[in-house]
């Protein structure tokens, strides 16, 4: 079976695009309870993908757990920009162009470096990736004001500690 590069990114964009539009159209009209819980249900979810996405990083078959949680994110993000969009508007679909260029851009780039990228860089990038999206998680449940951009070097610092680490064995 082939796989398209970047399919994880388009999908990203139309959950985006689809769930912006209609939180969008429904506006005032959803009840303020629903939108409180989809923005907690939305919290949870998260929490529990990052805490998957690092816990894959230590398991045997990186690329299959990663794989699994693909389509649940597609769905997450659909739901996000519902809620989200009713309360702000159409300026929310305005992320899907910025997922577009970071998260096709790192798509590019990870295609491009695919030679250099070792089981134990990308299990590094992975572990401290699902932590961020922890931290994200909580921070949607109001449980802590964990400033994760500030966190993002430590994507491109793990996996170089982790080849230090491996010269220096």
């Amino acid at each position: 079976m082939t796989s398209m590069r970047g399919l994880g990114t388009v999908l990203n964009v139309v959950a985006i695009a689809a769930g912006a539009s209609v939180g969008t159209l429904l506006g005032g009209r959803l009840p303020e309870r629903l939108r409180d819980t989809l923005v907690a249900a939305l919290g949870l979810f998260t929490l529990a993908l990052g805490v998957q996405q690092a816990l894959a990083a230590f398991g045997d078959d990186l690329s299959r757990a990663v794989g699994r949680s693909a389509p649940l994110l597609v769905l997450g993000d659909g739901f996000a920009m519902l809620a989200f969009a009713s309360y702000l508007g159409w300026g929310v679909a305005a992320s899907g162009l910025a997922v577009l260029v970071y998260q096709g851009g790192l798509t590019a780039l990870a295609a491009v470096l695919q030679q250099v990228m070792t089981t134990a860089v990308v299990a590094a990038m992975t572990a401290v990736g699902g932590l961020l999206v922890v931290a994200i998680g909580l921070r949607l449940l109001g449980l802590a004001r964990i400033r994760v951009a500030n966190l993002l070097p430590a994507v491109l610092l793990a996996p170089l500690a982790t080849g230090l680490v491996a010269a220096a064995r």
